[in-house]
């Protein structure tokens, strides 16, 4: 099982491995866009996306880490104003690598790794919505939420409009008055 074993080695011991990447990031930070094998690309993409996220930090600890693995001082300036600058809506996604096919000589796969140019493309999201059940199919499917709540509401205010006049009124009308109706029983009756 491979557990805690990350990125690749890439067939060179760990100095070497270190020398390569930095010298990578250095170029494509510089010139945008190198050619190397898919391999190599892949694990300079995480190198890469590190060091612009450091560049849109800003801070003084954030420069420093960068200089650490950017070996030149003007590739640092550049990620720290120009990059980060352009960078600055896009959360990731930095670098592209596009598949070129294989090499001549030993048929390894190659590929370009760039920097992105285009601006975010931002989608809107679509806004949330809560479905109540309704009494219908029909009913949940042409009134909103809103316009049901709306409509529950003025139900309720029509009903609580009714006076107290309206309301004898149309006790009279049936005959009973509702405290006539119900004669309490007698104290010394039994229910059964």
């Amino acid at each position: 099982m491979k557990h805690q074993i990350k990125g690749r080695k890439l067939k060179r011991n760990t100095p070497h491995r270190k020398a390569m990447l930095r010298n990578m990031v250095t170029s494509l930070l510089d010139h945008e866009r190198i050619e190397t094998t898919d391999t190599r690309a892949k694990e300079l993409r995480g190198v890469t996306e590190r060091m612009i996220t450091l560049g849109k930090r800003g801070t003084l600890h954030a420069r420093r880490m960068a200089l650490a693995m950017i070996q030149k001082k003007s590739v640092v300036s550049k990620v720290f104003s120009e990059l980060a600058q352009r960078y600055r809506d896009r959360e990731g996604g930095y670098t592209r690598i596009i598949k070129l096919g294989n090499r001549l000589g030993d048929n390894s796969p190659m590929s370009i790794i760039e920097l992105v140019k285009e601006p975010v493309k931002t989608k809107a999201k679509p806004a949330r919505k809560r479905r109540r059940k309704a009494k219908s199919k029909e009913e949940a499917v042409t009134t909103p939420a809103k316009a049901r709540k709306k409509a529950a509401k003025e139900k309720v205010e029509a009903v609580e409009s009714i006076s107290t006049e309206e309301k004898d009124e149309v006790t009279a009308e049936n005959g009973s008055d509702e405290k006539g109706d119900e004669t309490p029983p007698e104290k010394g009756s039994s229910g059964k």
